[in-house]
């Protein structure tokens, strides 16, 4: 007995078999969507490649020359500025735009919002005393660079240009005393073991 025509029709349009006692198959369009293949930033750092900063600066410890040592600074540097606000990164690059144009009140004004809205970032207290240094205001930056260690006590930047300070203005013992704190987190930071070795000459009377 043949099959109706309707039914033929109907599996023709589905595009199944019609050979007898073949099973239906179902029609392309109704098989189930791909999954879009997620876009891969070929820069992005791998998983395993991600590094914390607790592990970097373990690395810093044990590093055995400047070269070694310089781009291990520089990714902690890069994690100190990271301040996980938009509004705080457009007016830290505007500072900085402005600065290198030669406009030091336009940063210094930009750099006084970022310390405004967000007094916790100590990245912007550090733009802040380069900038009041640049401009000779060595008390402002003395006070700026008090923030940026008190907020990260880990910024060996900071720690020897307020140790560089002090020794310039006669604080030998707070300057020995931030160098050294500095080298203990850094000790390939450039020239700070010269410092610490002529200063604990002057205020202990002997070599480190």
């Amino acid at each position: 007995m043949r099959p109706p025509y309707s039914l033929i029709f109907c599996v023709v349009l589905a595009g199944g078999p019609l050979l007898p006692g073949a099973g239906l198959t179902a029609p392309a369009w109704a098989a189930p969507p791909a999954k879009p293949v997620p876009h891969l930033d070929p820069k992005a750092p791998k998983p395993s490649e991600v590094v914390s900063e607790e592990q970097l600066f373990a690395r810093l410890a044990k590093a055995e020359s400047r070269e070694e040592a310089k781009p291990i600074e520089e990714k902690l540097q890069a994690m100190f500025k990271a301040s996980g606000s938009a509004s705080v990164d457009l007016l830290m690059n505007r500072a900085e735009v402005a600065e290198a144009a030669g406009d030091k009140k336009m940063a210094q004004k930009l750099l006084g919002s970022v310390t405004g809205i967000a007094p916790n970032y100590a990245e912007g207290w550090h733009a802040r005393a380069a900038l009041e240094t640049a401009s000779g205001d060595d008390t402002a930056a003395l006070i700026s660079l008090q923030k940026v260690v008190l907020l990260n006590p880990r910024q060996f930047d900071a720690l020897g240009e307020l140790a560089g300070m002090l020794e310039d203005y006669g604080d030998k013992a707070g300057a020995l005393k931030l160098y050294r704190r500095a080298l203990a987190l850094d000790p390939q930071m450039d020239g700070v073991e010269r410092h610490v070795r002529a200063l604990a000459r002057e205020v202990e009377g002997q070599d480190i």
